[in-house]
């Protein structure tokens, strides 16, 4: 083949493959199919809103009243507590060694009171035989009145160490009432949901990102429903709502309204990220629900749908205006 055919060939096959790729290239990209079909509502009008399932007593975030490294655990993950049942335990060993010394500084000080007795005892004795001489000239004024000055010092002695005492025990019952702070209790009946400390950490104090331990009463779960202020006035305590579990929406429960919290806050997304932004505000409404039948844990998003009426605009302009109270 000759040279001066060659090139215009293949120039024509580059232009071919060039829009050959630019063709193919220009194809939408074809929607991959939902893993899971998504929850539809069963009602004709319908707030919807994404719901977090919760224990009853709400879940108990624990901390601990004191700082300290962790000396012992008494409960695991699915444990049941009784109110009042240690949780763990905090190092105490520099408070019990405290202990020792107060209780040593109580025996002390309530041997000082013993001997601030037998001092008082024996200065009334001998005020007493001083008072008995019936010759004056037998004892002098000065010798009198001292003496009388001595019991007045003694019983000034006496109070003294008694107050040492109750100051010693006040001490103590400090000493004993940290003591009892650096055991962690349950305070209330309910199950052990999380467990986030070990024997030998440092257990901090106050508020902290992620709680020591988690509780909660599973007796009967909550779900709590974040509905937009867009639809809160839309929202009726008294409608029927459902709610179906993420991922299958076999798993269907009726919803019964337990409260509605009547303070709109701002909207949290479930990402966990404490800097996250939020654009809208939501009024929370817990619900009860019979979780018997239904595999859902604490923690476990549901969809939510609420049944709401149906406004024409006429309906929706006589609401609003008896919202904004009738002109006089």
């Amino acid at each position: 083949m000759k040279l001066s055919l060659l090139l215009p060939i293949l120039a024509v096959a580059g232009f071919l493959f060039a829009s050959y790729t630019v063709f193919s290239g220009n194809k939408p990209t074809p929607v991959a199919p939902a893993t899971v079909e998504p929850a539809s509502a069963p009602f004709k009008a319908f707030i919807a809103g994404a719901g977090i399932v919760e224990a009853k007593s709400q879940n108990i975030a624990i901390g601990t009243p004191l700082p300290g490294i962790v000396k012992s655990m008494s409960v695991k993950v699915g444990d049941q507590v009784k109110s009042g049942e240690p949780l763990f335990y905090l190092d105490d060993r520099e408070h019990r060694a405290e202990l020792g010394v107060k209780q040593a500084d109580l025996a002390k000080a309530i041997t000082e009171v013993k001997v601030a007795e037998a001092t008082l005892a024996d200065t009334k004795s001998l005020l007493h035989l001083a008072e008995a001489v019936t010759d004056r000239r037998a004892i002098s004024t000065e010798e009198l009145l001292k003496r009388r000055n001595a019991l007045l010092i003694a019983k000034a002695k006496l109070d003294s160490a008694g107050a040492l005492v109750q100051q010693t025990k006040a001490v103590i019952a400090e000493t004993q009432s940290t003591l009892d702070r650096l055991v962690v209790r349950a305070p209330v009946d309910s199950e052990v949901l999380q467990v986030n400390i070990r024997p030998g950490e440092f257990a901090q104090a106050g508020t902290v990102t992620t709680p020591l331990m988690v509780l909660g009463n599973l007796d009967q779960f909550h779900v709590r429903v974040d509905i937009d202020e867009n639809d809160a006035w839309r929202f009726d305590k008294n409608s029927k709502a459902v709610a179906y579990l993420r991922g299958n929406k076999r798993f269907k429960a009726e919803l019964t309204l337990a409260y509605v919290e009547p303070y709109v806050i701002p909207k949290k997304s479930l990402t966990g990220d404490s800097t996250e932004r939020v654009d809208t505000r939501v009024l929370q409404a817990l619900y009860s629900f019979d979780h018997d039948h239904i595999p859902v844990y604490v923690g476990q998003q549901m969809d939510v749908f609420i049944e709401a009426q149906e406004f024409s605009n006429g309906k929706e302009s006589e609401i609003q205006q008896n919202a904004g109270g009738s002109p006089s």
